[in-house]
């Protein structure tokens, strides 16, 4: 079949969204076109390397689940050739650190651990004897609603809400447990106890023989995700610097207005994926569905500020053997957490140095957008020298701010997505995605861009 025969796919959006839902469309057999506004794909993944630190601008990892239905990152991998390019996290990146009483502690890996472990009270630990023993929600809850009936307190400020900070920079009160960590929502709902939950979980897994899942990233770090499959798809088929401004029905087709340097042109097409932010979402559906673009429009976004940081290894007193560490806000630690990342991935600081990566913002600390750069630095460079016993100033600095770095999926999210997808039914063959409905993680976006290809092409 030639590409004229072949149905026709352009997909607005060249972030992991875009590509992914590129990819699986090209495998099925679609001639697809990536149209990205920026003069690189990848969207917030990106990688710098200057002085010989390699600093991550967005997401530092992503997690891979080898052998398992919902690992389509695995699969876009091996059919990419990116598989041979990926490099799993050093085995110290098990262990995870909380900050507690302004003490950096391990976080317990284990049952025995955890009984021995200096980062709960014995209040709390007894508190878990209860859980198996509450009852299911009977209505929508937010996270910290829903930990704090089942945990209690102590876990909400300790470990789920530092969690949630890291992953959403969120507010836990705000947040839906449905939305934003489903598989915990599920453990309840399925077992009726999240403890039974990982019990009968963790027993199934080890009788599949299902390997753990593992941290990842690639050998020109986390952009070699983006630029290894842009590179894989057909020639051509991929351009930047040419913006969507607006879309219309063409018949049975959709029709791209586009606008760049070389002047305004149009594209056409069998099927349309808009891969965007929700706001440019919004932009672009508005003439289709006031509604719909209303609702996807009006989802919230927090800022976040990234801050890589490289000293001398011998200004540093902790031994940075983990993961990093996560600042419960109860603490009242600016800085939400710091990644240990060169202790994860070699390559990542030049010999006898350490890089680590910080994140300040979110939503209980919104001042942060309007702080200048050279305030973040200090905040985070003097929260860092008290957690981790640092002696001097940082011999390398890197700051990336997101105004709108990461959706919120705040309660009633995912009714206010099923009525904005109601209002777009009429439109057949567009298709939106995004981190905004489809799960923030990489992980996520990828496995809803091979869900999409999959529905498109059945």
């Amino acid at each position: 079949m030639t590409a004229r025969e072949r149905p026709c796919a352009i997909i607005i959006g060249g972030g992991i969204s875009g590509l992914s839902s590129a990819w699986f469309l090209h495998v099925r057999g679609y001639d697809v076109r990536l149209i990205e506004a920026s003069d690189r794909v990848g969207g917030v993944i990106s990688t710098t390397l200057r002085n010989d630190f390699m600093v991550e601008r967005g997401p530092n990892t992503t997690l891979q689940k080898p052998g398992r239905p919902e690992d389509a990152i695995g699969r876009l991998m091996d059919e990419t050739g990116l598989s041979s390019r990926a490099i799993e996290a050093a085995p110290a990146g098990q262990k995870r650190f909380i900050l507690r009483d302004g003490r950096v502690l391990a976080l317990p890996g284990s049952p025995p651990a955890f009984v021995t472990s200096k980062a709960f009270s014995w209040g709390a630990k007894l508190r878990l004897l209860k859980e198996p023993f509450i009852g299911r929600a009977q209505s929508e809850e937010s996270i910290a609603g829903f930990v704090e009936r089942r945990l209690g307190r102590e876990f909400l400020d300790y470990a789920v809400d530092p969690f949630i900070s890291g992953v959403y920079a969120g507010d836990t009160r705000a947040l839906s447990v449905r939305a934003a960590v489903p598989r915990i929502f599920e453990l309840e709902q399925q077992y009726g106890s999240l403890i039974r939950g990982a019990l009968a979980l963790g027993k199934a897994a080890k009788s599949a023989g299902m390997p753990a899942g593992r941290q990842i990233s690639f050998e020109r770090g986390m952009s070699g995700l983006p630029l290894g499959i842009a590179e894989k798809l057909p020639p051509g088929s991929v351009a930047t610097g040419l913006c969507a401004q607006s879309i219309e029905r063409f018949g049975s087709q959709w029709r791209v207005h586009l606008d760049g340097d070389g002047g305004k042109t149009t594209q056409t097409g069998d099927v349309l994926v808009l891969a965007l932010p929700a706001q440019e979402t919004a932009r672009l559906i508005s003439p289709l569905s006031a509604e719909a673009a209303r609702i996807i429009g009006d989802i919230p976004y927090v800022s976040v500020s990234s801050v890589g940081l490289g000293y001398a290894r011998s200004q540093i007193g902790h031994p940075l053997d983990g993961f990093g560490f996560l600042a419960p806000r109860v603490e009242n630690m600016r800085t939400l957490g710091v990644l240990f990342s060169s202790t994860l991935f070699d390559g990542r600081a030049p010999q006898d140095h350490v890089l680590l990566t910080a994140f300040m913002g979110g939503a209980h600390d919104v001042q942060e957008a309007e702080l200048p750069t050279a305030t973040i630095f200090q905040l985070v460079e003097a929260d860092l020298a008290s957690a981790l016993q640092i002696d001097g100033s940082p011999a390398y600095r890197r700051i990336s701010r997101y105004a709108r770095a990461i959706p919120q999926y705040t309660l009633g999210h995912l009714d206010r997505i099923a009525e904005a997808d109601r209002r777009m039914e009429p439109f057949a063959g567009l298709h939106l995605r995004g981190n905004w409905r489809d799960g923030i993680s990489v992980a996520d976006c990828v496995r809803a861009g091979e869900t999409l290809a999959q529905r498109i092409s059945s």
